[in-house]
């Protein structure tokens, strides 16, 4: 039985998903076509997704927002359909396989749990990688301003939680997808992060003219929800800043500092890594602060 996808329409041209596991991924529909935020993880969703943007016309660009591979993984399902925009320091990276956490496995630990029907649409390791569905449209700097019949796609560079961080603001729309600069009620992911960057990035979003914040993760917000990423980030930031001004080693670090009871749930279908999170957060934020591995935190 064919997969259907449930968009939630948040003005009359802009649609998202925020209740599948992975990403919320988003289309624009213009007066020349569409314009695709992001993509499912989950393959038949991927599928699904693509066939009801196309309700609305050709698909134009795929933007992606970052390089992780919730936001990325189902491009292949994607392919054939339009250019796709990736800033340069998340291409450089597109399913690194030397990542710490491999993409393409990681991709498939949903399948069984989350989209069982998927396992025919996926191709072997090789063939994936063989045809890597990455920026076709890569850019470097700090903005790229895209033109498509009646609307305007700025893609603003805010590197924070990853190197190659995308904002998409659609003006005519009042609209901008963060991607994962904003968690939405859900648990924050610092691992490959710099949070200096990241609140940067918080305050270049707030400059814009926004009614409507679709995050990377979690239910669509206002601007006045920077205020609650920016204070979570700040939190994690000064507890592990005073675990190293005690003195505590990394596991103490890790052993002390946790948010589980306080930052909300983890989001859809990944409830089972609450502990990778909080370890994590709290070990990679200890590295950058003592200068351990400073070079790849930064």
């Amino acid at each position: 039985m064919p997969s259907t996808i449930e968009m939630e329409q948040v003005t009359p041209n802009v649609f998202t998903n925020t209740k599948l596991r992975g990403c919320n991924p988003s289309f624009v529909v213009t007066s020349d076509g569409v314009v695709v935020i992001d993509t499912p993880q989950l393959p038949t969703k991927a599928v699904a997704m693509r066939e009801e943007a196309e309700k609305y016309g050709p698909i134009r660009y795929l933007i992606n927002t970052e390089n992780h591979v919730d936001h990325i993984f189902g491009n292949y399902w994607f392919r054939g359909a339009g250019e796709i925009v990736n800033h340069k320091a998340l291409w450089d990276i597109f399913m690194d396989p030397k990542a710490a956490l491999d993409p393409f496995a990681y991709a498939l630990e949903a399948i069984p749990t989350d989209d069982p029907e998927a396992a025919p649409l996926i191709p072997d390791r090789d063939e994936y990688y063989k045809e890597l569905p990455r920026g076709t449209v890569v850019f470097t700097g700090d903005l790229l301003k895209l033109r498509v019949g009646d609307h305007t796609v700025d893609c603003h560079w805010t590197p924070g939680h990853t190197p190659g961080q995308l904002a998409v603001h659609v003006p005519e729309e009042r609209v901008v997808f963060t991607g994962d600069t904003i968690f939405s009620g859900v648990q924050t992911w610092l691992m490959t992060s710099n949070v200096d960057q990241w609140i940067e990035a918080l305050e270049r979003i707030r400059t814009l003219d926004v009614d409507n914040v679709v995050p990377g993760h979690g239910p669509v917000v206002t601007l006045d929800y920077l205020h609650t990423q920016r204070a979570v980030l700040l939190a994690w930031k000064a507890a592990v800043a005073d675990a190293v001004s005690k003195g505590l080693s990394r596991e103490e670090t890790i052993a002390k500092v946790r948010f589980d009871d306080v930052f909300g749930p983890v989001d859809v279908g990944q409830g089972y890594m609450m502990e990778h999170i909080q370890n994590n957060n709290a070990g990679s934020l200890w590295d950058k602060l003592t200068a351990t591995g400073y070079s790849k935190g930064r």
